[in-house]
């Protein structure tokens, strides 16, 4: 029998996971189950196990995965399993992990393992990393909106469809601002509403700006958007507003080892936190291609 560790937070989304009820069904699906608590991880809950399970949304995968890649004497990093119990669930819908929690624990019976990679970010004052994206212009500028408005206390749909609306407002006065963009060694700076390094096929309130992105095939992709596609984009977010969903294409470059970026501002996201760097600070990023493993259908 396969011997799981459950990493649980219990407060995402807004649904109720209880520890009880989770546990009960990783065993009645044949799996054994030991229980850590979202708010710790020690290396000993991962020694002799064969896979780690995560419930929650994107931050407490985030805020696991910053455990696990922290603890240097763990050589071998065991496969995640998700149980997609957060908001957005980005990182969940772009491994097409979907469906009820028992559908989703019966299928780890015939997984396979998909690599997945991180970006690092090296600068002075930053050492980080980032599994969703890292982004720079009118997305950190909603992030500190949706806190003005008092994100926390709304429910998951109320979230999503604030941020899609504030989203939409912003686009109409925010201007573009000047980018320095580096991708392995080739220069495509411009001026741009946002630009986003992406791993996953979507941020935020599940904005599909890179769906075929892959974060397992080594590349990032990076999405920028020019005060020329405006409109467009407006139209998209539009669009998602009124609950339909389309594929929109973006610009979209693909970098495979560097970037280096800098940003006529002070604000950046690293996932879903908000950064302060000094104006015009130059950050670069490498690829670490295929550190983590999830398991998928």
């Amino acid at each position: 029998m396969n011997i799981a560790t459950l990493y649980h937070n219990p407060g995402a989304g807004d649904e109720e996971h209880g520890r009880e009820e989770l546990i009960m069904l990783i065993e009645e699906c044949g799996f054994q189950c030991r229980y850590s608590s979202s708010n710790s991880l020690h290396t000993k809950e991962l020694d002799a196990v064969d896979f780690i399970i995560v419930a929650g949304g994107d931050g407490t995968i985030r805020n696991f995965t910053k455990g696990l890649l922290g603890k240097k004497s763990l050589q071998y990093k065991p496969p995640i399993a998700l149980l997609p119990h957060g908001t957005a669930n980005n990182i969940a819908k772009t491994l097409q992990i979907e469906g009820d929690t028992k559908s989703i624990i019966q299928s780890w019976h015939n997984s396979t393992l998909k690599k997945f990679d991180v970006g690092v970010i090296k600068d002075d004052s930053l050492s980080l990393f980032f599994l969703e994206s890292f982004g720079c212009g009118i997305f950190p500028y909603l992030m500190l909106e949706m806190k003005k408005h008092g994100e926390k206390y709304l429910k998951a749909d109320e979230k999503m469809d604030t941020a899609l609306q504030l989203l939409h407002k912003i686009l109409q006065s925010y201007e573009p601002r000047h980018c320095e963009l580096e991708i392995d060694g080739v220069d495509h700076s411009g001026k741009f509403l946002l630009a986003e390094i992406m791993n996953t096929r979507s941020i935020g309130p599940n904005l599909f700006l890179s769906p075929q992105g892959d974060p397992g095939d080594g590349i990032m992709e990076v999405v920028v958007v020019p005060e020329k596609d405006k409109d467009k984009f407006a139209s998209y977010v539009q669009k998602k507003i009124n609950g339909i969903e389309e594929v929109y294409l973006f610009q979209i470059l693909r970098a495979s080892q560097k970037i280096v970026i800098s940003w006529e501002g002070t604000h950046v996201h690293v996932d879903d936190e908000n950064v302060t760097l000094k104006k015009s600070e130059t950050i670069t990023i490498e690829i670490k291609k295929g550190l983590l493993e999830f398991k998928v259908s």
